[in-house]
């Protein structure tokens, strides 16, 4: 049984004038009783309907068929691409064309759903870009026009209002500072300064700096039983501890009064260590997740501006750690806690051929 959805512009060429030349050579059989004059009319028939049905096929579909596969690579052909044009597609089925199309359709409308977010992401961005920026913007203008206006001649406000705007200041430059190291990361200009070093030690360390932070939630920093044993990991110590006092910082602002950070660290192939900070604070709703190493994204934003911070601290984390060839990830659940993790080389020849 002949499959006609899968036939191709030859076959439908021949298919087309093997009946024509049937039908004639017939006509002629009923009518002149000869055998020799049915058969004439037939390969007659055949080679002027074939070449008709091609000449058709080629000149007023295939002719589209080839504006369409250009349009779909969007490119000038070359030789390579005329030789497929004019030799591959013609064998190519009416059916397997329309794949072709339906394919090209369903990748461009995914990458329109891409650009989409993208762009939806892109305006987010700039409204929580100009409104970092303008909040301590304004507290700094009104500071200062209140001083301006008179108030600089009470001793009892000006000095507090000169070290409001001073802190505001403060927190522009930490801003400005954040995506500078953020874009200088996207761009490779970042450069890391590889040493070998025992990661329990960082982290101690992290832990000492934030201790007196940490008191005023009376939050207690553990490392995980069984994880106290040193292990050597080969990266760049300062951003390494830049991520451990991003991550063991947001458990004490978010973490519960009398709460714990845990550290934990793992051998997993002898190639590749797991480092994971967990705390048992408020958690993040699973919504939140696959945004949470957005810029400036907050998982409740007032709450989040209360407690400081640029809003860049775990975008930064994110690049540092895939700068170094590995993948940051974060488990939590809301009024249980979070725990966020990334890998490190063990050995300096992987690090190495990551970082390439």
């Amino acid at each position: 049984m002949l499959d006609t959805k899968n036939l191709t512009p030859n076959q439908i060429a021949v298919v087309n004038a093997i009946t024509i030349a049937l039908a004639g050579a017939l006509a002629n059989f009923l009518f002149i009783r000869t055998w020799w004059v049915p058969v004439v009319t037939f390969v007659v028939m055949f080679l002027i309907a074939y070449s008709l049905t091609a000449y058709v096929i080629q000149r007023f579909i295939y002719r589209k068929i080839k504006l369409i596969y250009k349009f779909i690579y969007q490119t000038k052909a070359t030789r390579r691409e005329e030789f497929y044009y004019k030799n591959i597609l013609p064998q190519k089925s009416l059916e397997e064309v329309s794949e072709d199309v339906e394919k090209w359709a369903e990748q461009r409308k995914q990458e329109i759903e891409v650009l989409r977010r993208n762009e939806a992401y892109r305006k987010e961005f700039l409204q929580n870009l100009s409104h970092e920026f303008k909040t301590p913007v304004f507290a700094i203008q009104g500071y200062v026009d209140t001083l301006l206006e008179g108030a600089m001649d009470k001793a009892e406000v000006n000095r507090k209002f000169l070290q409001n705007a001073s802190k505001n200041v403060d927190r522009l430059v930490n801003l400005i500072d954040d995506l500078d190291e953020i874009s200088k990361l996207e761009s490779g200009e970042q450069q890391l300064h590889f040493s070998s070093f025992v990661i329990q030690d960082v982290i101690r360390e992290v832990f000492e700096s934030l201790a007196i932070k940490a008191q005023e939630k009376n939050v207690k920093f553990t490392i995980k039983k069984g994880c106290e044993s040193p292990i050597i990991v080969y990266a760049d110590k300062e951003k390494i501890r830049q991520v451990l006092i991003n991550f063991v910082d947001n458990g004490i602002k978010y973490g519960n009064i009398n709460g714990m950070v845990e550290a934990s660290f793992y051998n997993i192939d002898g190639n590749n260590i797991l480092i994971e900070i967990s705390d048992n604070g408020m958690g993040i709703a699973e919504e939140h997740l696959m945004r949470i190493f957005e810029r400036f994204y907050r998982t409740d934003y007032g709450r989040s501006r209360n407690v400081g911070g640029t809003g860049l601290g775990l975008a930064i984390c994110k690049h540092i750690i895939e700068a170094h060839g590995h993948s940051i990830h974060v488990r939590s659940k809301p009024d249980v806690g979070s725990t966020f993790g990334f890998t490190l080389n063990s050995k300096e020849e992987k690090a190495i051929n990551a970082s390439d």
